[in-house]
């Protein structure tokens, strides 16, 4: 009997440690899910003829924009945090073998903990897309969306985007040629009325507008 009584209380012991350990690794677990918008300098929405004429000429710059609405890494609460980032590569970004480099701003409010977590984050899960980050530096970081309008604004970068007319993007998305540089749920490509880059560690200045040059969504990873 007594043999039974230590096995019952070995089993039980276990389960309650396994079962510790698993709500410690969920409670861990990386997650970041928010807005996000990006302005390109090319048409990422035209006719054969336009995309052709940009293909190896232009869209070789993004402005990319991230407002973290829920998640965790690497322990530290990101809610409320924002950051943008501007990417220069030597082809068009649709080349993901170009070698390509990129400054990342992240909003000032945020804490110096949570800064070095969404740095780490976006080396994590975009990478590829970011290539060298040269720069990486704390400034206020303006995200306004409302309804599909979106105004982004930190220190050197800028941008203004909204929602093509009568989604035109969806009726016609055999004209869509890229896709957006990072994963995006309910994907739509948007007009930027203007995007702009003072030039810096990313690159040289650069200014595009009038054009459907600009993807927005929700991002998660």
């Amino acid at each position: 009997m007594r043999k039974f009584w230590y096995l019952g209380v070995l089993t039980l012991t276990l389960a309650f440690l396994c079962g510790a350990s698993l709500r410690g690794s969920r409670a861990e677990v990386n997650y970041l899910k928010g807005d996000y918008v990006e302005a390109r300098t090319a048409s990422v929405f035209a006719g054969a003829c336009h995309y052709n004429g940009e293909l190896t000429t232009a869209g070789r710059d993004a402005l990319m924009a991230w407002n973290v609405a829920s998640g965790i890494w690497g322990g530290v609460n990101l809610a409320g945090v924002r950051a943008l980032a501007v990417v220069s590569a030597d082809a068009n970004l649709a080349d993901a073998k170009a070698p390509r480099r990129s400054e990342l701003t992240v909003d000032s409010s945020a804490t110096e903990a949570q800064a070095a977590a969404l740095v780490e984050a976006l080396r994590s899960g975009h990478a590829a897309t970011l290539g060298q980050i040269v720069s990486v530096r704390r400034a206020p970081v303006v995200f306004k969306h409302e309804g599909a309008a979106y105004a982004v604004g930190a220190s050197s970068a800028a941008l203004n985007v909204e929602a093509m007319p009568d989604n035109l993007c969806c009726k016609m998305p055999q004209l869509v040629w890229y896709e957006p540089l990072v994963p995006l749920a309910g994907r739509k490509v948007g007009y930027t009325k203007k995007a702009s880059y003072a030039g810096g560690p990313a690159g040289d200045a650069w200014e595009r507008a009038g054009e459907n040059g600009a993807f927005y969504g929700s991002f998660s990873f």
